[in-house]
């Protein structure tokens, strides 16, 4: 320690009157709670505080819970690529391929209405009987 701590470390602590140091306490403490109050923070964290109050203990313990869920189910993902990401669209070789068994299958069986599974079929919506008897009733 240097010369200026020395001297006073040796000097005999005063106390503080009782009556300043409640009223500087009671400011401070006023103080605090405005400041808390205004920033958001502050408002979330005394509004958790009165819903925590009861037993913080006991909600710490669920948080924990949670906390280690969520982390076990992350950790239990699956990291497989899913099955449509595996596989590529068939290339235009397979899909003729494919035609041309079609037709061959259809000759074995003695059929000659070969379907083409590319064509769309084409639905024409026509009137209900029912639809036309509530119009005309």
């Amino acid at each position: 320690m240097n010369e200026f701590e020395q001297k006073i470390s040796r000097r005999p602590l005063r106390q503080i009157p009782a009556g300043w140091r409640a009223e500087i306490l009671a400011a401070a403490d006023v103080n605090r709670r405005k400041i808390r109050e205004v920033t958001f923070a502050g408002t979330v964290a005394s509004g958790l505080r009165r819903i925590l109050w009861p037993n913080p203990q006991a909600w710490a313990g669920l948080a924990a819970v949670w906390i280690l869920i969520f982390a076990v189910n992350f950790s239990m993902r699956d990291k497989s690529p899913a099955v449509a990401e595996k596989f590529s669209p068939p290339s235009p070789e397979m899909v003729a391929e494919l035609k041309q068994q079609q037709r061959m299958f259809a000759e074995l069986i003695g059929s000659r209405d070969v379907r083409d599974a590319d064509r769309p079929k084409l639905f024409v919506p026509q009137p209900r009987s029912e639809c036309a008897e509530f119009l005309t009733a």
